[in-house]
């Protein structure tokens, strides 16, 4: 028995008190002016039928709509087919919140067109298409997300790792690299083609309703998927697909392939997927042809299509094998199963650190190393768990290139580069804040070793 001081009783948490502290921990990334307790409360116990009725009114709420915007304010984006920028839309935020307030709650709200770029894709001469929405229009579907996402989330499954709260892209390498050393060689590398771009609205929309029975909200999210899209001189409406761009579209990419995660985990299959990019790891050969065979069924029922060539099953457990997940390259040698950057993520690299390192570059020494380190710190923090080979001549290529601008300057002749690592050895450039790969890499391991 404890002794207490006389006059003096035990304090229990209430069982009430107890479990609101628990939903507040699992859903601690929600919005709060959105999801009070009760909503949260509502959200754990579920509702009845599973189906949310009355949503608009959380989605036009000023304090929603300022949450999404100081969100948009944040990422500083580019302007859309308005060219009004997110600084110009601060300076009368205010007004403009308004305005997007009552133009949401008396449904004359109508989003503007999209403005298409695009993008290089590295390794490629192909272009990935890109769609920016207004500021105006990146507001509402941030406040729309902050009211749909957590009734999704609760449903999602637990290997879907693309645009989710707390979860990344290293959880899904980790997770890979886990199952692979476990015995789960017979790896279907899949390849949905456009996914994106070609998403069906109406199917869509019909996954969407399961959950939300608002008919307000439903037209809204019709309305971002018909948006207009502006490319250069020419226009149209899109007929299927959800832009990627778009606040919204990474969540209701999502939405459209969670049966196919409760599906493959149904028939026992490892898939880990991230967004449109997925692998399914199977113990035996048998076994990874009856999971392609299962994916091809219900992609083709979704509407959707495998790209014929990069869909493949491989057998990591031969010598040689490999495949590529999420920037990585996931390569069976002699000794061990490794990890090493795509060439893609090699070629991304070096095209950021050449436009950083051009030779007429005007900037002191100081100025290029800190923008260089800016590009290697990086892309060290997401490939450090590459094998130790990786990064010593990349570090040998970043120091050529800034040799190159110090000769340059010097008014040396370029026969002359043979010499240029003694004119400026490697201690130079450290001492100058250059940030080294290799060095970064055995502080790792040594910490690890600990």
């Amino acid at each position: 028995m404890t002794d207490r001081p006389e006059g003096m009783e035990s304090v229990s948490v209430p069982e009430a008190a107890r479990q609101t502290e628990e939903i507040r921990a699992r859903w601690s990334w929600v919005e709060p002016t959105v999801w009070t307790e009760r909503m949260l409360t509502a959200l754990k116990n579920g509702v009845k039928g599973g189906v949310w009725y009355s949503l608009i009114d959380k989605v036009y709420a000023k304090a929603n709509l300022e949450a999404a915007f100081r969100r948009v304010e944040a990422n500083r984006g580019s302007p859309g087919v308005d060219r009004v920028t997110t600084r110009q839309f601060a300076k009368h935020s205010e007004s403009e919140i308004a305005k997007l307030h009552t133009s949401l709650k008396d449904g004359s709200y109508c989003p503007q067109a999209i403005r298409r770029v695009y993008i290089p894709k590295p390794g490629s001469v192909e272009k990935r298409p890109l769609g920016i929405p207004t500021v105006r229009d990146r507001t509402v579907q941030g406040a729309l997300r902050n009211v749909i996402e957590p009734i999704f989330e609760r449903e999602f499954a637990q290997h879907s790792y693309g645009f989710r709260p707390g979860r990344g892209c290293k959880d899904a390498l980790r997770e890979v690299d886990r199952l692979l050393k476990e015995g789960y060689v017979y790896v279907v590398d899949a390849d949905l083609r456009r996914y994106f771009d070609t998403i069906p609205h109406d199917r869509l929309v019909e996954r969407v309703k399961e959950r939300i029975a608002d008919g307000q909200v439903l037209r809204l999210i019709e309305s971002f998927l018909k948006q207009g899209v502006l490319d250069g001189l020419e226009s149209w409406t899109s007929e299927e697909g959800t832009p990627q761009g778009a606040v919204v579209s990474p969540l209701l990419a999502n939405v459209y392939l969670n049966p196919l995660d409760h599906e493959m985990t149904r028939r026992g299959h490892r898939m880990i997927r991230y967004a449109d990019d997925l692998v399914i790891l199977c113990r035996s050969q048998h076994e990874a042809e009856e999971a392609l065979q299962e994916l091809r069924r219900w992609t083709e029922q979704a509407g959707l299509q495998l790209h014929p060539e990069k869909t493949r099953i491989v057998d990591m457990g031969q010598e040689g094998a490999g495949i590529e997940f999420l920037g990585y390259r996931f390569l069976r040698t002699r000794r061990r199963l490794t990890r090493v950057p795509r060439k893609k993520s090699l070629t991304k690299f070096k095209d950021a650190i050449r436009q950083r390192t051009r030779r007429c570059n005007g900037e002191s020494l100081a100025c290029i190393i800190a923008a260089v380190n800016g590009v290697t710190r990086g892309w060290f923090e997401y490939f450090k768990h590459s094998y130790r080979g990786t990064f010593r001549p990349l570090d040998g290529w970043v120091r050529m290139r800034l040799r190159r601008i110090l000769r340059k300057r010097s008014g040396k002749h370029p026969e002359e580069r043979r010499v240029d690592h003694w004119r400026w050895p490697n201690a130079f450039l450290t001492a100058h804040g250059l940030f080294s790969m290799t060095e970064a890499h055995a502080a790792l391991c040594q910490s690890a070793q600990r």
